[in-house]
């Protein structure tokens, strides 16, 4: 008896473990993509520094973000607009 109630427990645990991983992974999903695709429609070509600059916004570095994209190419509102779609993703 006390072996199942062991394995009882560690199903338990996984379960609540695996579940809890499964509703905190969209909130840490990345919007990167979304970002980087306004930017391209801005004109401005995907390169390592917007890729980078996006990752800032992902991270909640919107100033940050907004900054390197503009220093990339990219005009304030279109910069300011991929940050924020980086930042809070769909």
């Amino acid at each position: 008896m006390y072996t199942a109630a062991r394995i009882a427990g560690v199903l338990t645990g996984l379960t609540l473990t695996l579940g809890g991983a499964a509703f905190a992974a969209p909130a840490a999903h990345a919007d990167i993509p979304a970002c980087t695709n306004m930017v391209q429609q801005a004109g401005v070509h995907v390169s390592d520094a917007v890729r980078t600059a996006c990752t800032q916004g992902v991270h909640g570095d919107l100033r940050g973000c907004a900054s390197a994209l503009t220093q990339a190419g990219a005009p304030g509102g279109a910069a300011t607009g991929a940050c924020r779609m980086a930042a809070n993703p769909p």
